[in-house]
């Protein structure tokens, strides 16, 4: 679906309930299932959101709506707070099943299983691609133990993307920054090509490939006649048609192939064209990511999470998973016949594992390596697997 441009003429209180009703519709309409039905919690903003409406209607129903969450060994004594993630998500997940009154269940991984090469394998298998480490592990297990108690599941992909909620909405230099304004926060692209060799990077015209796809996306964003500043619409269309669907094919990928159905409410279109046509000033009215949404659900949920800010998909903080994928990558380097070594440079992946501390670009290329090794050997025939 591509939205169209209209003009959008009611105030922000008209607007809020508008959001509330749309979501309340979507949400029961979602909920509709003969077999169990779930959802994903995460103790922010838009999870809870689903989970308080869902189980308000679920009620009405006569069935108890079912909630899971991720968390990790270790966390508890290693988690350390960041600009973009200050606290773990157990507290508000707690508050917001006794708030809500659901069936909850945390589902707690060790580093063991986020790095065992068979869930490594079945990741990369799903994808089809290079995994991005313990996230992409993490959801694959907690889907994997979501499917033994239920079919499906609501989840809350898209409200960032719908409702500006990722730090870069707020945030004017990437606003009018002339790239794809997530780059500055995932880092992946750096990170990733600082270990290609340098034949292969030259070969693949990176930046000139994102340049072209940045101005061809620019070009389709659709525009109000006289309308003379869009860049918060360039921001969400953005979102919709370049991000949003690498974050869904995720989510198809792994869920499916543990054979769980996850619904996305927020991606209902009626949702997403109004939305999209609101005027930014409403999105953020309050000073906050999010406002709409907010001010939709606040009667719903604890203090404590309307108030809480962004936090992205969780990470482990277990040294024992840095250690791990370390002695795996140290194993990957003594193979000088890996096919991951046509694309990549040995001596860039050892400078990373000789760094003191486990900072999260250092981690992700390690955990790149990794993936594409296996990636690699999965894709490939067996004759095209090795390196003179």
């Amino acid at each position: 679906m591509t939205p169209e441009a209209r003009p959008h003429h009611e105030d922000v209180g008209t607007t809020v309930t508008r959001v509330a009703d749309l979501l309340q519709d979507i949400t029961e309409r979602h909920i509709q299932a003969d077999v169990p039905l779930g959802a994903l919690l995460s103790g922010g903003l838009d999870s809870s959101a689903l989970v308080a409406l869902g189980q308000r209607a679920a009620r009405r129903g006569g069935r108890p709506l079912r909630t899971f969450s991720v968390d990790f060994t270790g966390n508890a004594g290693h988690f350390a707070g960041t600009s973009l993630r200050s606290t773990p998500d157990a507290p508000f997940v707690r508050d917001v099943a006794t708030r809500c009154g659901v069936e909850h269940h945390d589902i707690v991984l060790d580093s063991a299983e986020l790095t065992d090469p068979a869930h490594r394998r079945a990741v990369v298998t799903a994808k089809d691609a290079p995994a991005l480490g313990d996230m992409d592990t993490s959801l694959y297990l907690l889907f994997r133990a979501v499917r033994e108690r239920t079919t499906v599941v609501l989840s809350g992909e898209s409200a960032d993307e719908v409702f500006g909620g990722y730090p870069w909405f707020h945030d004017a230099d990437r606003v009018h920054a002339g790239d794809h304004p997530w780059r500055y926060f995932t880092g992946h692209s750096g990170t990733y090509q600082a270990l290609l060799r340098d034949d292969v990077t030259a070969g693949l015209g990176i930046a000139a490939h994102r340049e072209a796809h940045y101005r061809q996306a620019l070009g389709e964003v659709p525009r109000l006649g006289g309308e003379t500043d869009d860049r918060m619409r360039r921001m969400t269309y953005l979102h919709l048609t370049s991000w949003l669907p690498h974050l869904l094919d995720r989510k198809d990928r792994l869920s499916m192939a543990v054979g769980l159905e996850v619904r996305v409410p927020f991606c209902d279109h009626r949702l997403v064209e109004y939305a999209f046509n609101t005027p930014w000033a409403h999105h953020s009215f309050d000073g906050r990511e999010k406002s709409l949404l907010r001010a939709a659900v606040a009667p719903l949920l604890p203090a404590s999470v309307i108030g809480r800010t962004k936090a992205p998909y969780p990470v482990t903080h277990d040294p024992a998973y840095h250690r791990a994928i370390t002695g795996q990558a140290r194993d990957l380097l003594a193979t000088p016949s890996a096919p991951v070594w046509t694309l990549l440079e040995p001596e860039r992946l050892r400078d990373r594992l000789d760094r003191p501390g486990t900072d999260h670009a250092t981690r992700s290329g390690i955990d790149f390596a990794l993936n594409l090794d296996l990636w690699l050997r999965t894709t490939q025939p067996p004759s095209e697997s090795s390196v003179d």
